[in-house]
């Protein structure tokens, strides 16, 4: 979706301003936040493209004036309502008011956490060879669906050269609207500075995405 969350290639937010010696959360609602998006993912209510979705899908204005967890926090609330796992009346009042809905894979125990915690692993087997190589030109398409994707608006419609072949992944864009993993080809892709942003971007700039097959036409 062209949400307020693709930033890339856009100016005016200002310098990026690292915080030296950064602490893993800033207050204590942070880590919980964590906890409750990766147990109810891991109790099957949702994956994590869909996760994501619902944190781009928060209205700008909230989306830019809220924090990284503060991000995290709306889109579970948004996700489980639209679900049916709480309501909004439940939220504002801070206890449940209905009967609990059953969870597919039931509560995550406290010796399952360590597994979870770690990086899922999304390369599949692929249903037709790819359909590029590296050395190919080629052109990101100019698409703007209204649900998840990976493909930055800042490169759509641009050519870039297939620099590396990543194997045959989980479609986010499918995983998101829980169509199914719909396996893609996935490559590294390489543009001009210049191909993106015209004649007066810096000439030894060259940038790089990751782009699925079903972003990419031959250019």
């Amino acid at each position: 979706m062209n949400g307020v969350h693709d930033m890339g290639g856009m100016d005016g937010f200002g310098k990026v301003e690292p915080e030296l010696n950064e602490p893993t959360f800033h207050e204590t609602w942070e880590g919980r936040v964590l906890a409750m998006v990766r147990a109810m993912g891991a109790a099957g209510a949702y994956n994590i493209d869909t996760s994501r979705f619902y944190r781009e899908a928060l209205p700008p204005h909230v989306y830019l004036t809220s924090s990284y967890y503060r991000k995290w926090l709306l889109g579970l609330e948004d996700n489980l309502v639209a679900k049916g796992f709480v309501t909004a009346s439940e939220l504002a009042a801070g206890h449940a008011k209905e009967p609990a809905k059953s969870l597919t894979n039931g509560k995550l125990r406290p010796e399952d956490v360590e597994r979870i915690m770690v990086r899922g692993k999304f390369e599949r087997e692929a249903p037709a060879p790819a359909k590029f190589k590296p050395g190919n030109l080629v052109r990101t398409k100019n698409m703007h669906p209204a649900t998840h994707t990976r493909l930055p608006r800042y490169t759509r419609g641009h050519v870039g050269v297939i620099e590396r072949v990543l194997g045959c992944q989980v479609f986010p864009d499918s995983a998101s609207r829980e169509l199914g993993e719909n396996p893609q080809w996935l490559y590294t892709v390489v543009f001009d500075g210049a191909e993106l942003w015209g004649p007066d971007a810096d000439p030894s700039v060259k940038i790089s995405i990751d782009a699925f097959e079903p972003y990419l036409e031959p250019a």
